[in-house]
């Protein structure tokens, strides 16, 4: 039987399958994320990522995926610097944006992906806040510069969709593409 390999070393990503009982292993995809310009690149993205992994696992199932922000027109990926965080979180202050995951399986020959959207209104921060919020850390490693399952929460009025799609998996999404490939999460 095929065992189910994650292609990220997003923690997140790896604690939302522990959260619903997927036995898999994570193997770092070698893919160089470009520059995201839009939000249609991140379904794209996840696919590269897991058929980075299937090289060396072909027979193996390869989950990917890549989250993005859309705020403004503007794509959000993950900040550079500190400057860049605060940057994104000023844009995001106040607004409403959409984020977006693609999730994509492969093995062997066969691949499916697919994409979820989740929109989510931030609150007025203020500028005291985006300093604190930067200085903790939680930024860097999150597309848009926030984590709505940690500190970044306080920043968050609604959430319309999916929120583990904010988190970086959607939930419900991925297992309907793992029973697309008869993958059984019981």
């Amino acid at each position: 039987m095929a065992q189910l390999i994650l292609a990220s070393a997003s923690p997140r990503r790896a604690d939302l399958l522990k959260q619903i009982g997927i036995e898999f292993r994570v193997v770092k995809s070698c893919y160089h994320e470009p520059a995201i310009h839009d939000e249609s690149q991140a379904e794209s993205i996840a696919l590269a990522k897991a058929r980075s992994v299937r090289s060396k696992y072909p027979d193996d199932l390869i989950l990917g995926a890549d989250t993005v922000v859309i705020c403004a027109g503007k794509a959000l990926g993950k900040p550079r610097d500190e400057q860049e965080a605060r940057e994104m979180l000023m844009l995001l202050s106040g607004q409403a944006h959409k984020v977006v995951t693609g999730v994509a399986l492969v093995q062997g020959a066969r691949e499916i992906s697919a994409r979820e959207e989740t929109l989510v209104w931030m609150r007025q921060i203020e500028k005291e806040e985006i300093d604190a919020y930067v200085a903790s850390g939680e930024p860097f490693d999150k597309a848009g510069s926030y984590a709505a399952q940690g500190k970044g929460a306080v920043f968050v009025q609604k959430v319309e969709g999916c929120f583990f799609n904010v988190v970086g998996l959607p939930l419900a999404r991925t297992v309907a593409l793992l029973k697309e490939w008869d993958f059984s999460i019981w």
